[in-house]
């Protein structure tokens, strides 16, 4: 495959995508959905082959869970599509405007960022989030799936180019590297001459390797353990649901509750309510420390390690572990891998404001379930992925996350004196 070519014609693209209407892009989008509808069957039968051919060679289950285009998933995807077109077009909107004393007319107007380069594991309907991302802000992307599930991508690649065909915009504003060899990679990684932004979606090792390797930049994130602190003032009846909500609701997502943390005043309390939940799920429980005996009769104990805190499961496993403040909880957080998504559940406004603060996560929560983090759950139609960095871009990255800015200025025939 001539990556130098497929770079090539996503940056003329992204030229004229940087100067199509609104409506232009809102109509690419409403093809898009339109075929991706009426290919539905066609889609799930190719995708249903290839997740049946992951299990015949036993491949990971929350890699076969992420890789599965349910009926629900299916309609999700395409959802996310008209949120996008209900969505303001970021473009060319006016940050800020002022004068300086030389007469300098200033104005700072949001940009797209160009040819964005996005590599990611496992989920499919990753590939028509982004495209459809991409779109509306007005950037040209190079797609790279996981080879697990190359047909499915593919298929949903195809079925998006010809819908772009018979629309305003270019077909090669989307591009997919169409070969599983892992040399495309790495030339993704080095085509700076023609591309501006490389996001990698998937676990640390696809993010670090990334980051190693390219001549471009790199927003990393999607990884991280996530943690729930249940305070001493926190209500346990009301705090179940949420963790349970956080554990389970799908359990192989970035997002999902890894360690939970429990003050000690209520730690029996809530392992009495918590635990059958649990048990109903059939999550194994890592309990550390004084937690073993609270646990004693759990029937789905798992061995505990030094490497549990930093682990980041993707599956029915957790962490349970004690402490005596709000302040060890937090230092224990920090040790850990707080970088995506934790949450304290207290009754405490103080202890809140003091979570708040003090933990270091892209995302932070009181009183909710760590599973909203997500572009849709944001308002943002969808996501291209959850950044942990700190530049640029942080947390679920939207529309906005993929532009930049400008400053536009003007003058009388001005001279700087």
């Amino acid at each position: 495959m001539d990556m130098n070519k497929v770079g090539y014609n996503a940056r003329i693209a992204s030229h004229t995508l940087a100067m199509a209407s609104t409506e232009d892009k809102n109509e690419a989008l409403a093809h898009i959905a339109s075929m991706l509808k009426k290919m539905k069957s066609f889609i799930l039968d190719v995708n249903a082959k290839e997740v049946a051919d992951a299990q015949s060679r036993s491949l990971p289950t929350p890699m076969i869970d992420r890789m599965t285009l349910t009926d629900a998933r299916f309609n999700e995807m395409v959802e996310g599509i008209e949120r996008v077109i209900a969505l303001p077009d970021p473009i060319g909107k006016i940050l800020e405007g002022y004068t300086v004393p030389s007469g300098l007319n200033i104005m700072r107007r949001v940009v797209p960022l160009g040819v964005i380069g996005v590599i990611y594991e496992s989920r499919p309907n990753v590939t028509v989030d982004i495209a459809a991302l991409c779109i509306k802000s007005g950037n040209a992307c190079i797609l790279r799936g996981g080879s697990e599930c190359f047909q499915t991508n593919l298929t949903l690649f195809e079925i998006m180019e010809e819908a772009l065909t018979n629309s305003p915009i270019p077909a090669s504003c989307v591009n997919f590297i169409t070969s599983t060899d892992r040399e495309m990679v790495n030339r993704l990684l080095t085509l700076d001459e023609y591309v501006d932004l490389i996001i990698p979606r998937g676990g640390e090792a696809l993010h670090r390797m990334c980051v190693k390797h390219a001549t471009i930049p790199v927003i990393v994130g999607g990884f991280g353990v996530s943690h729930i602190y249940v305070d001493s003032s926190a209500d346990i009846e009301r705090s179940v649901p949420v963790i349970i909500n956080a554990k389970v609701q799908k359990p192989s997502a970035c997002n999902a509750l890894d360690t939970l943390i429990v003050h000690r005043d209520r730690a029996a309390s809530l392992m009495h309510n918590l635990a059958p939940e649990l048990e109903k799920h059939h999550i194994l429980v890592h309990a550390h420390g004084e937690m073993a005996d609270i646990l004693r009769d759990y029937p789905f104990l798992g061995k505990c390690s030094a490497q549990d805190f930093d682990t980041e499961f993707l599956g029915l496993q957790m962490n349970v572990v004690m402490v005596d403040s709000i302040s060890d909880a937090i230092i224990h957080i920090r040790k850990h891998k707080a970088i995506h998504s934790d949450a304290i559940l207290t009754n405490n406004l103080t202890n809140a404001a003091l979570f708040e603060r003090s933990v270091p996560s892209a995302c932070v929560y009181v009183n909710a379930s760590t599973r909203f983090s997500d572009g849709g759950q944001f308002g943002m139609g969808a996501e291209v992925a959850i950044s942990t960095q700190k530049l640029h871009a942080r947390g679920p990255m939207g529309l906005q996350a993929l532009t930049t800015y400008q400053y536009v200025c003007s003058g009388d025939y001005l001279a700087r004196q």
